[in-house]
């Protein structure tokens, strides 16, 4: 039997808590944050709470005193107990409570805490590289919340129903301007000339936490990076191609379509990252 935390109070896995007048329900009105668990530990936990904190403050979230990280962290190892997990992936979910468009009847963030246990392979490199599609029926907007894990998650919803009725591991989204953004669960980067490129913020692109923590350190390991436009042409171009996330870390791409890459420098980027960070890379 699997638990979860709503508001503070542990329920039993499928036990309904939200009513149909929930703005989340009914809106998308929310965000939320996936954080690893590993060695007793959040990874990169004060990375994952402060953008949680400033995707709440961009929805005009009013934060109460005793909804602190510190709080939910307890909250979190505690659930992680109940369900007898040591290494797990753990969803953060805020949203608003109940209410109209326009009769809120408050601000206040209703949460939940869901866990479960990860695959024992999760810290090793893939050995199969992934498939790749590019979704082209929805373009997500370069707007004010494109940078946040918010709720309106559609257009990746329906990017991931495709790669998986062409048979792909994932699928790349396009901006608004055609150009390259992210997957449906990762940000995306490519290697061209020992070179790494991957999409600005101004991209589309959500502020992922191991795509911050890939630009501060990549160059440790001897590479540089660069923020910019990524094109199709850009993409079809590249050496290899590479996914993040604060799961996977790190997971090589083998061909988006047609398209076939290596991994030779990926890998030395993995295993680079495991023997300087291997608290983060675990």
């Amino acid at each position: 039997m699997n638990y979860f935390n709503f508001n503070g109070k542990v329920f039993e896995e499928h036990t309904p808590v939200i009513g149909a007048s929930n703005r989340g329900l009914r809106y998308g009105d929310g965000l939320f944050e996936t954080i690893k668990y590993k060695n007793n530990e959040l990874i990169m936990a004060d990375e994952h709470f402060a953008r949680l904190w400033k995707g709440m403050q961009l929805l005009q979230f009013d934060i109460p005193k005793l909804f602190t990280s510190e709080n939910l962290q307890q909250q979190i190892i505690q659930l992680l107990k109940k369900n007898n997990q040591s290494d797990a992936r753990v969803r953060l979910s805020v949203i608003r409570g109940d209410g109209g468009l326009y009769d809120t009847k408050n601000h206040s963030p209703v949460y939940i805490i869901q866990s479960w246990q990860l695959a024992p392979d999760n810290a090793i490199l893939n050995q199969n590289g992934l498939q790749l599609c590019i979704y082209n029926g929805a373009k997500k907007m370069t707007d004010s919340f494109c940078n946040i894990k918010h709720n309106n998650y559609l257009p990746y919803f329906m990017a991931a129903l495709f790669a998986k009725e062409q048979q792909c591991n994932d699928a790349i989204i396009l901006n608004n301007h055609d150009r390259i953004c992210d997957s449906t669960i990762a940000n995306i980067f490519i290697i061209k000339n020992e070179t790494i490129y991957t999409p600005s913020l101004s991209e589309g692109c959500v502020a992922g936490v191991m795509r911050k923590f890939i630009i501060q350190n990549i160059t440790s390991l001897g590479y540089s990076i660069i923020e910019t436009e990524l094109t199709g042409k850009m993409l079809l171009d590249a050496d290899e191609i590479f996914l993040s996330n604060s799961i996977y870390n790190i997971r090589w791409v083998a061909a988006i379509e047609q398209k076939k890459y290596s991994n030779a420098i990926t890998g030395k980027i993995f295993e680079g990252f495991r023997k300087t960070n291997p608290a983060v890379f675990c």
